[in-house]
């Protein structure tokens, strides 16, 4: 797995630098409504500093959603997205000179930074808190915790368990979205028996090539297996080979290493670890693939003008339970709010970030640019503010009480397992090697004080 931040910068790939989000003072608060501000105070000559692995084009809407808090505080916000975040960030923590603000997109890096770095990471201000409690689950209050401390609100955040298919092509075959595990097989099935592949997929990405396996992975043992046991495999407090990880893999090849279902239009079974991820899923709007399993944010990865929408080109219906009966069980991402600093400025920005108003300001600057693939998991935020179809049905799924969320599972790994031999070990794994091994060389990888 991978974050939205990450996976939308390797998507997009832009150029990184420092950006001053706006120029500070009042002079532009009369176009502004301050009044959800005025509990932040007067910050006038006040300059916060933001780090963040969310580059150029996506740095936009991000620069632009933080001019309401400018203008109507008087304080200076300072934008620097970097591609080299993951590595510089604890570089620059152990060297004292760490910015005010970070967005970190895994939980695992929080936990290493915290506990590393003692007094280093400041615990969320009691008014983030407060907005964490009101408008997140607590699956995602969980992920920016360390030790039952809250460090970390959720900024941008993502729904992983989807599957990407063509409503048009479904249309014209007389397909059906399946509601089930057992039909989304029978459906693949059928689409063999008419002389198509229902399956496609790329994994490669650079030096975190395997990433998207780990969701595969993540996603049927939620299903297969329930939350609790997914939290226990997650913890480590079930070994990584537990003969029910095993079987969950093993019902993932029964999809992806099988010749008849992939990799419609891009090879055989070996060419999913030679396809970037970025072109997994665009055999769709060809018809010689049908589905692809892949996060919301793969929006951006379909050519401009394609038609996202629900009788359109490509659209998304969420993965099917496995058990019937079962609970419907959503994986998700999120990017956090890490402060270094407890000034006021800083922690008043902090809790306008946790705000609806931000998610909600955030959210119409994208749609101003054209963006989309970005969504919040703030139960304030009004989905009407997002323009594009599959950005409404994700923050509609988010904020859906019925459903039940887990935070991916690799990033809340230790980073040795999550995002390296978990990588690794899912590479090798399609690629050839067997289902024993795999989870025997990543179970081995697993930290002793972990």
């Amino acid at each position: 797995m991978i974050s939205a931040a990450l996976g939308l910068s390797l998507a997009l790939a832009g150029c990184g630098g420092s950006n001053v989000a706006g120029s500070g003072g009042n002079s532009a608060a009369s176009d502004q409504d301050c009044a959800a501000f005025a509990q932040y105070g007067d910050l006038s000559g006040t300059r916060i500093t933001i780090y963040t692995s969310i580059v150029a084009p996506e740095d936009e809407p991000h620069i632009e959603s933080y001019k309401p808090f400018e203008e109507c505080t008087g304080a200076q916000v300072v934008y620097e997205g970097s591609k080299e975040f993951e590595a510089q960030l604890p570089v620059r923590v152990q060297a004292g000179s760490p910015p005010d603000i970070a967005y970190i997109p895994q939980p695992g890096l929080l936990n290493t930074l915290v506990k590393q770095n003692p007094g280093a990471v400041k615990p969320a201000p009691q008014a983030v808190v407060a907005n964490v409690d009101q408008y997140y689950s607590e699956t995602f209050k969980a992920a920016g915790s360390v030790d039952g401390t809250l460090y970390g609100a959720p900024l941008g955040s993502n729904v992983k368990s989807y599957v990407w298919y063509s409503p048009q092509a479904f249309a014209e075959k007389g397909y059906t979205v399946p509601t089930t595990w057992d039909e989304m097989v029978e459906l693949s099935d059928r689409i063999v028996a008419d002389g198509g592949k229902p399956w496609c997929a790329g994994i490669s990405s650079g030096d975190a090539t395997g990433w998207p396996l780990t969701d595969w992975l993540e996603d049927v043992m939620l299903r297969e297996n329930g939350p609790e046991v997914y939290d226990q495999w997650v913890s480590h407090a079930i070994p990584f080979n537990d003969p029910r990880v095993a079987r969950a893999l093993d019902r993932v090849g029964s999809i992806l290493k099988n010749p008849d279902y992939v990799n419609g239009g891009l090879g055989d079974v070996s060419s999913i670890a030679t396809t970037t991820f970025q072109d997994g899923g665009l055999p769709i709007l060809d018809g010689t693939c049908y589905m692809h399993r892949q996060a919301n944010f793969y929006a951006a990865n379909f050519p401009e003008g394609t038609d996202i929408s629900e009788n359109g080109q490509v659209f998304a219906f969420e993965l099917p339970p496995i058990n019937e009966g079962a609970p419907q069980t959503i994986l998700v991402g999120s990017e956090f709010v890490v402060a270094f600093s407890d000034r006021p400025e800083v922690q008043a920005f902090q809790a306008y970030l946790s705000s609806p108003e931000w998610a909600n300001a955030k959210a119409k600057a994208g749609s101003d640019l054209g963006q989309s693939g970005w969504i919040s998991a703030n139960t304030g935020l009004d989905p009407n503010n997002l323009t594009n179809p599959i950005d409404r049905l994700s923050a509609e799924i988010l904020q859906n009480e019925d459903n039940t969320f887990r935070f991916d599972g690799s990033d809340l790994m230790p980073a040795a397992v999550g995002s390296a031999s978990f990588w690794r070990g899912m590479t090798d794994w399609i690629t050839g090697q067997g289902t024993t091994e795999t989870l025997d060389f990543i179970e081995q990888s697993w930290p002793a004080s972990s």
